[in-house]
């Protein structure tokens, strides 16, 4: 069968790629055409668009990208009714994937959602275009289910993709000495993928190295920027940027400092104590914080449904507040406690294996719709 994905970041390529593994492992004659990245196109396939061409994050970033987006918008449509998929699978990224599901349904191409968008979080009456426009909804957040139930829709919660990247990683047992860290503790930084967050997030982040002499920094920089783009910030801190290595800096770390997103998620899967940290435009705050109606930003807070996890967003996000954070999780009862926490955590999440039982449901769908 054809199958056309369509992923819009760095955590949509990741969660794209397993699923490529598993419905090839399911399908033998699979073919696949999408929008996505890196990971993707090295399980094979037709790569027709790279995320870095399509992710804009907050409300006036949007809408100063928007020819951009119209354009990229116009070639999906185009490319799909071209290619004529036997189902179009689509992850996350809401905004533009919901458009392109409509475009889908109108032309009589089955629609499977792969990670629903955060539609509990805010404007919870799109369900009711979900429901018009997707065929099947598999979630990853295990509260999704009865919030879907609520809108009359039933879906299927997989479990989370992450929990199958993690089986799957291998430590890297020769990392610190690669890195000449030695025995020293590590802070981890994770400012996100994307350039806003990066420039918005790690000049923070990094205000406070000086404040841990007995401590070894490192970043776990996006792959889709360079050495040099990070020097601008790093210049003249004594910080390690490590590219393709979050799960191992994740492996090796005492604590982290995390842009909000799936990152914050990973981080607790490994267990290491964070904070989480989140800055946009003002206007698009603005905007966000009259709209949304969730209690917490972070993944971790989300599924348990409690603060577990600190969170320092927008003007919270700065030096003395990173630092006092940073201070009692290495120095008071922050670490013992979220630890403990983490454990909730992963009993609500369950098991690996979310790739594999979606593409069997996929199948499944295709069988006998």
């Amino acid at each position: 069968m054809k199958y056309y994905l369509v992923a819009g970041e760095a955590s949509g390529d990741l969660h794209g790629a397993n699923l490529i593994k598993a419905l090839k492992a399911e399908d033998e004659g699979a073919v696949f055409r999408y929008f996505g990245g890196d990971k993707m196109q090295a399980e094979g396939g037709e790569l027709v668009k790279h995320y870095a061409d399509m992710a804009f994050m907050g409300f006036t970033e949007v809408v100063m990208n928007l020819p951009t987006i119209f354009k990229n918008l116009k070639a999906c449509k185009n490319d799909i009714l071209a290619w004529q998929p036997d189902v179009l699978i689509l992850i996350d990224f809401p905004g533009f994937n919901l458009k392109i599901a409509q475009f889908a349904k109108e032309n009589n191409i089955k629609v499977c959602y792969y990670i629903s968008p955060k539609v509990w979080a805010w404007n919870q009456k799109r369900v009711l275009k979900i429901k018009r426009v997707v065929d099947k909804m598999f979630c990853i957040l295990p509260f999704e289910v009865d919030f879907y139930a609520k809108w009359g829709m039933n879906v299927d919660y997989v479990g989370n993709p992450l929990l199958d990247e993690i089986a799957q990683f291998t430590p890297d047992q020769n990392f610190r000495a690669t890195h000449k860290i030695g025995d020293k503790k590590i802070i981890a930084l994770l400012p996100g993928s994307r350039k806003q967050e990066i420039e918005r997030l790690l000049p923070v982040m990094l205000s406070i190295t000086e404040n841990y002499p007995d401590y070894i920094f490192a970043i776990a920089a996006a792959p889709t920027f360079s050495e040099d783009y990070y020097s601008q910030f790093t210049q003249g801190k004594a910080v390690k940027l490590l590219f393709g290595n979050t799960y191992n800096l994740l492996q090796n770390a005492h604590v982290a400092i995390v842009a909000s997103g799936t990152a914050t998620l990973e981080t607790a899967l490994f267990k290491v104590p964070q904070v989480v940290v989140y800055r946009g435009g003002t206007i698009s705050i603005a905007i966000a914080r009259m709209l949304v109606k969730i209690k917490f930003i972070s993944l971790v807070n989300l599924i348990v449904n409690r603060k577990i996890v600190t969170e320092l967003i927008q003007e919270d996000c700065n030096s003395a507040k990173m630092n006092a954070e940073v201070l009692e999780i290495l120095n008071g009862d922050g670490r013992a406690e979220m630890l403990r926490n983490y454990d909730d955590l992963l009993d609500l999440m369950g098991k690996p294996g979310a790739s594999e039982k979606t593409a069997l449901l996929i199948k499944g769908f295709l069988t006998t719709a």
